[in-house]
């Protein structure tokens, strides 16, 4: 089996713990107003790799990992391509390999055959980082082009089995910088069972040269990162009400 790969990093330090060789899968259904990698978007795009070449190149790098590193997949979003992800998985727990997901859960569904699938996965996965892009359904549809109701399905499954989860949330002024939408998604964190981790990610605008390379218009062009005071503030009230998290 072949997965589709859009491109590779060998030191990731910020996409879970220790050091992290990241592998990045082509393809998105999502259309985030922020989104720093569209080049990931087109499905039909990509360099076709298998399982042990990505592994074979991944341990060139094993030596930095410590006791906590290991492989990620990122994307674009790595769930279109769960088929191909569980290969890779299940030969990177063969050689020892900690294997971490990170994703927005968009293509998240209970119905078969995706969801056989999707279990299947979760017993090769050590951890994944879920993005909460916004909790209010017509903000997220705003925001992404899609629902979220599958995607807070999906963390409520895996709060139910016990698999363990960052929660990342991107700070955007005027959107997501609400502290009323900030204690909605606390409300709802509170809930799970299976939470290490919040991160607060302030907006940045380096994606937007990609989406004019692409001859796409971005739309949040003016838009101000958030201060520091602001991110702060978000992070006191995600993580506020939960004190392992502080």
């Amino acid at each position: 089996m072949q997965g589709k790969i859009h491109s590779v990093e060998t030191f990731g330090s910020v996409d879970g713990p220790g050091v992290r060789f990241l592998i990045f899968l082509q393809g998105c259904a999502m259309r985030c107003r922020y989104c720093h990698n569209a080049d990931t978007w087109a499905a039909n795009a990509g360099e076709l790799m298998t399982a042990d070449e990505l592994l074979d190149r991944a341990e060139r790098y094993r030596a930095y990992w410590g006791d906590e590193g290991g492989i990620t997949v990122s994307g674009g979003e790595p769930l279109l391509q769960t088929d191909f992800l569980c290969e890779l998985f299940e030969k990177a727990k063969q050689r020892g390999i900690n294997t971490c997901i990170d994703t927005s859960g968009q293509p998240f569904s209970r119905r078969e055959p995706f969801f056989s699938r999707f279990k299947k996965l979760m017993t090769f996965t050590d951890l994944l980082l879920v993005d909460i892009k916004h909790i209010d359904p017509e903000g997220h549809r705003d925001l992404t082009g899609q629902p979220n109701d599958n995607i807070l399905d999906m963390l409520r499954f895996l709060s139910d089995e016990g698999k363990p989860v960052w929660i990342r949330h991107v700070l955007v002024p005027g959107i997501t910088d609400d502290d009323a939408l900030l204690r909605r998604t606390r409300e709802f964190i509170e809930t799970l069972g299976n939470i290490e981790k919040i991160e607060v990610l302030p907006y940045h605008s380096m994606g937007a040269r990609k989406w004019r390379e692409l001859g796409l218009d971005y739309t949040l062009d003016g838009a101000e990162p958030p201060s520091k005071e602001r991110t702060e503030n978000a992070r006191r009230i995600l993580c506020g009400e939960i004190p392992e998290l502080n």
